[in-house]
């Protein structure tokens, strides 16, 4: 399954909204998810155009994902020490080396929006501990988590801010900043999916060799 953009809290839209396609992808048996964004970079060792795998993120929206009822897909306060998934990102990192991408690593700070940082939030992030900060992820991320669906997320360093000398930024900027840095994480995540579709496939002809009257489940 894959979706064509998403729904932005900044927009108008309800938490329950914004995460409302991880909850169909869940129903449909979707085991994991490939997230990506356009976020500003804090980290002074990050150019523009970079692709940063995250490895963590802050969650700085207003309203959390799960307040409310709790959902029957995972308990009422889950766990997040992992919430994007080690192999995934070990896979990335293969992938990326052995296609010649560089990719840095970092922390990815999920705000409200719609404006774009003032220099002092910039440089408050970056204290707090994040590398790049942006308007989306953190909802969808969270919900997949709590659904049991392991998670691989990916940003372009679209912008930089938080240094000594400001950088003005404009939306078309972004935009062209992005569309010059989504082949190459498209060339990974493409490249994931063909080696996880292999190792799922080895796994079942395994499992039906070894249990033939089980079958997979």
């Amino acid at each position: 399954m894959a979706m064509q953009g998403r729904f932005h809290f900044y927009e108008g839209y309800s938490m329950k909204d914004v995460t409302f396609p991880v909850r169909v992808m869940y129903e449909l048996g979707i085991k994991t998810l490939f997230v990506s964004n356009a976020a500003g970079g804090m980290n002074p060792q990050f150019k523009i155009g970079d692709l940063m795998i995250i490895t963590d993120h802050i969650n700085f929206f207003p309203e959390h994902p799960l307040r409310g009822k709790n959902f029957p897909t995972g308990p009422r306060f889950p766990d997040m020490h992992e919430t994007y998934d080690l192999n995934l990102v070990a896979l990335a990192d293969e992938i990326a080396k052995e296609k010649g991408i560089k990719v840095q690593h970092g922390v990815y700070v999920g705000v409200q929006g719609p404006t774009f940082e003032t220099p002092a939030e910039y440089k408050m992030y970056h204290l707090l501990g994040g590398d790049a900060v942006g308007m989306s992820t953190v909802p969808e991320v969270i919900v997949a988590h709590h659904c049991g669906i392991r998670t691989f997320g990916v940003s372009v360093i679209t912008d930089l801010g938080g240094f000594d000398d400001p950088v003005e930024v404009s939306h078309e900027e972004v935009q062209e900043a992005a569309n010059q840095a989504q082949p190459y994480m498209t060339d990974i995540m493409r490249e994931m999916i063909v080696r996880s579709e292999k190792v799922e496939s080895a796994a079942k002809e395994m499992f039906n060799t070894d249990h033939p009257t089980e079958g997979w489940k």
